[in-house]
């Protein structure tokens, strides 16, 4: 649980203005299918949205970025630099952090690596086989997230109202929630192992 406690996750994840699955119940009785009244409005999905990057460790909440376009090698080198750095130092001042990339493609250029190992006596990076189950306990809070998004009314209008809430929504994240998802990452890692490739419950 120690070793744990140490590591500052990372990931990333598209919000939508409308979040649109498809699936739309309506009760109708029989001639009514053509009333307005009976009818549901079609709204194209997404309409627009934002990817917001952000970090989380069990000793406090990290930062969230608006990504505004697709996360390139500079923009990540920008992020880990201006965001990530302060964050590890502040709260891993000994130097025993270590911090989880998601593996995205950008992670893997040479400049971001060359920081990387720059900064290695500050932090260290976590290895992560690629095509590994996806353990990250962020995937849990970009999904609160986006249920207390689609719970908030009136719907976002807008692209700057949706950044609004999706801040306001991240800055006030219950500490005693994200801090469950790193104790659960024991019972996560026991359960891949007895899979054993299978299916479970996380």
């Amino acid at each position: 649980m120690d070793e744990w406690k140490r590591v500052a996750w990372s990931d990333e994840s598209r919000f939508l203005i409308h979040h649109v699955d498809g699936r739309v119940k309506i009760r109708r009785l029989t001639g009514e299918q053509l009333l307005p009244s009976c009818a549901a409005d079609h709204t194209q999905a997404g309409c627009g949205g934002i990817m917001l990057w952000g970090t989380f460790s069990w000793a406090a909440l990290g930062f969230v970025v608006v990504v505004e376009q697709t996360m390139k090698a500079v923009n990540y080198l920008s992020n880990i630099a201006d965001q990530l750095h302060p964050y590890m130092a502040f709260v891993f001042s000994t130097g025993n952090g270590i911090f989880k990339k998601d593996n995205a493609p950008c992670q893997k250029a040479r400049i971001v690596l060359e920081w990387f190992k720059e900064h290695n006596d500050e932090f260290h990076l976590m290895s992560w086989p690629p095509n590994s189950p996806d353990l990250k306990p962020m995937e849990h809070i970009w999904d609160v997230m986006k249920r207390q998004l689609r719970a908030q009314t009136p719907p976002c209008p807008n692209i700057s109202t949706l950044r609004d809430r999706c801040l306001g929504i991240w800055c006030n994240l219950s500490p005693v929630m994200y801090q469950k998802l790193v104790a659960s990452m024991r019972r996560r890692v026991a359960a891949v192992l007895k899979a054993k490739k299978g299916a479970m419950r996380y």
